[in-house]
């Protein structure tokens, strides 16, 4: 009698747990990854997501892999209570970004072949509108049974243009706010506007720009 009302309390308290709980997919803003990896080494991705107004969020990257793409279907779990985040909707939204990263799974690879960076994405979204988005293509990475090259990452996302007293040209990803966030251009004579998708890579100069040698050059992007 006793294991039957134990077991009936666990079911019980089991059943609140999953109705006390809320799963909120989000996009990506940003993305970098190694331009090379070596054949089945998992490799860290960092991920720029729109954050969410909920108690307690534990983000989760959702990593998956086949043989034809990497895709990353990020999400919070947080506790299923409604907070006001805007008094225009009274519905939960993105109110800034979170710099965070997801680790992306081994590859197969018997001679050298790329795999596509895939991950939703939008220029600004309410992460209750995040689900059902379709994913989007970042980019590639180059996988090869042995010998990677790990000097370069591959990058891409929206992003603001700044400059400062300088003048000199930085691209920051959209949400972040942080000082060391942007990344300073390559080329200083980029007309590259602000809340554009950009896609490049992050390497090290041999002459500084702008007196930092990690620069982003930019491949594509309005």
């Amino acid at each position: 009698m006793r294991s039957a009302v134990f077991a009936m309390l666990s079911l019980g308290l089991l059943g609140a747990c999953e109705t006390n709980t809320k799963i909120d997919p989000v996009t990506v803003q940003w993305m970098d990854w190694p331009a090379e990896v070596n054949a089945g080494q998992p490799f860290r991705t960092r991920l720029v997501v729109w954050n969410v107004c909920a108690i307690n969020p534990q983000f989760r990257s959702g990593a998956s892999a086949n043989d034809a793409a990497v895709t990353f279907a990020p999400s919070f779990i947080s506790e299923n209570d409604r907070i006001m985040c805007a008094q225009a909707t009274g519905d939960f939204f993105a109110v800034a970004a979170l710099d965070t990263a997801g680790i992306a799974p081994g590859l197969r690879a018997a001679s050298p072949r790329s795999y596509e960076m895939r991950a939703p994405t939008l220029y600004f979204a309410f992460s209750t509108a995040a689900q059902g988005l379709s994913v989007g293509t970042f980019g590639e990475v180059l996988v090869r049974p042995s010998g990677a090259d790990p000097s370069r990452r591959n990058a891409a996302g929206y992003v603001n243009v700044e400059h400062d007293s300088l003048n000199c040209a930085r691209v920051r990803p959209m949400g972040l706010y942080a000082p060391k966030a942007a990344l300073v251009l390559e080329d200083q004579a980029d007309t590259t506007r602000s809340a554009t998708f950009m896609t490049g890579y992050i390497h090290t100069v041999t002459v500084p720009v702008c007196g930092e040698t990690q620069v982003f050059h930019r491949v594509a992007g309005n």
